[in-house]
């Protein structure tokens, strides 16, 4: 497991499927976290060193995420931030972020915008990733402003998720994607995976 996350983490070795049948009734016992003490709750796990940690502490964010509140953004961005790597960012970025732009759309304005200008690719591959759920209530205005953005980082895990984001709009509007890609500089990496589907959703 350490090796094929390049040795960023130690791991406790515990694999998917066990540690999920681990953390299904420990989540249940613990019930709805007041959110007062959430951060804490959250920061205790994030904190420990082996990555399953980390984990178990998103278990809980996604199992919760109805329950997050406006102001658990920063909670958020700290994630994003701290630990990074895609195994972490891209849950938090479909899911908990995803969640709290579409019930919070203002903060896609103050945290949004930030996060784009920043130098952090997590940060920035959030921003682009964030929809990757909303199907057809994507703003697709929002969605392709974004990549253009981004598009010219040279950075793997950026063109990767500009590819990823167009491939599963395409599922929901495959010839506008098409005529994006076509009609704009994208680089090979982030085409081929925005076109993967396009044959067969048109």
């Amino acid at each position: 497991m350490e090796k094929y996350m390049k040795n960023l983490f130690p791991f406790l070795g515990i694999r998917s499927p066990e540690r999920t049948a681990i953390t299904s009734g420990w989540l249940k016992s613990v019930g709805v976290v007041p959110n007062e003490l959430l951060s804490s709750f959250i920061m205790e796990l994030w904190e420990r060193h082996e990555r399953e940690y980390q984990y178990v502490a998103l278990d809980y964010l996604v199992k919760k995420k109805k329950y997050l509140l406006e102001t658990d953004i920063d909670l958020v961005e700290y994630l994003i931030v701290t630990k990074s790597w895609w195994d972490t960012v891209d849950l938090i970025a479909s899911h908990l972020v995803g969640v709290l732009f579409s019930k919070h759309p203002h903060l896609i304005k103050t945290y949004g915008e930030k996060w784009i200008e920043s130098e952090n690719i997590w940060l920035q591959r959030t921003m682009i990733l964030f929809q990757l759920k909303y199907k057809g209530q994507t703003d697709e205005q929002l969605l392709f402003s974004i990549i253009n953005r981004t598009s010219h980082i040279n950075e793997f895990f950026i063109q990767k998720a500009i590819g990823w984001s167009l491939r599963e709009y395409s599922k929901t509007n495959p010839e506008v994607v098409a005529q994006f890609i076509e009609s704009h500089e994208l680089s090979n990496l982030a085409k081929r995976e925005g076109l993967k589907y396009v044959g067969k959703n048109s």
